[in-house]
């Protein structure tokens, strides 16, 4: 399947957006790497499809989930960026990646993710676009413990960021604003769906080992389930958050 998976929910709301749900490669596509790397952060954002599944029966909201290894394409890219398909990832050669591939796979699921994207933000009309993701508590190559258990990440538009890291930051829940890297640097979906448009969104990072299992994404889910439910209420308004 190359299409993207829609969940149906409530419009007006909340759309949620999984860009790295899936660690599926075509059978036509050869990476040319171990398929135990399939499994690995550098495949997949681990548990981020299943928070997002989860947030979804909570909210009643509509979710967009890619359908495709971030190994094949990498749908959280513009299609010129020079990691949209990777030749190496965290230290690992992807062999199968080296040379022009890009005017295909953009054509075959690049292309028709954000295209289904773009017609459910139409279709839906959400308040406040909540993309999910998940980070490594560190990087295979050289790489610095991560210390936060979620990162808020956001470009210009701070509106839902700034919301989310007050609350996030009174549960006293270690939140990186910008951290482990900064949406200023790369945020190519909610640019191109969020701020493009006009519509307050937010990048919510948890960090993996938190979720990797299901008391971790029934945990998770129901935390950010209750913050994204304020911050959109707050963005409705055009008010301050209730203390």
């Amino acid at each position: 399947m190359t299409a993207p998976r829609k969940i149906p929910g409530q419009p007006d709301g909340i759309l949620l957006i999984c860009d790295h749900a899936s660690n599926w490669v075509p059978p036509d596509i050869d990476l040319g790497i171990d398929p135990v790397l399939l499994d690995k952060h550098i495949a997949i954002d681990i548990g981020a499809g299943p928070v997002t599944e989860a947030l979804a029966v909570r909210l009643n909201a509509p979710a967009v989930l890619a359908t495709v290894s971030r190994l094949v394409i990498d749908l959280h890219r513009p299609p010129d960026h020079p990691t949209l398909i990777p030749p190496i990832s965290d230290g690992h050669i992807i062999a199968g990646n080296v040379g022009d591939h890009s005017a295909a796979r953009i054509a075959r699921f690049h292309r028709p993710y954000h295209r289904a994207l773009a017609e459910t933000i139409r279709q839906t009309r959400p308040k406040l676009l909540a993309s999910i993701h998940s980070f490594t508590p560190q990087l295979e190559q050289n790489g610095k413990p991560r210390p936060w258990e979620i990162g808020i990440l956001s470009n210009r538009d701070r509106r839902a960021a700034d919301l989310a890291i007050t609350l996030l930051r009174e549960a006293g829940i270690p939140t990186g604003d910008n951290e482990p890297y900064s949406g200023r640097a790369l945020n190519a979906t909610l640019n191109r769906h969020g701020e493009a448009t006009g519509t307050p969104s937010v990048a919510i990072e948890v960090r993996n080992d938190l979720i990797d299992h299901p008391a971790g994404v029934e945990r998770w889910a129901d935390i950010l389930a209750s913050f994204l439910e304020r911050i959109r209420n707050s963005l409705a308004r055009d008010t301050p958050l209730a203390t």
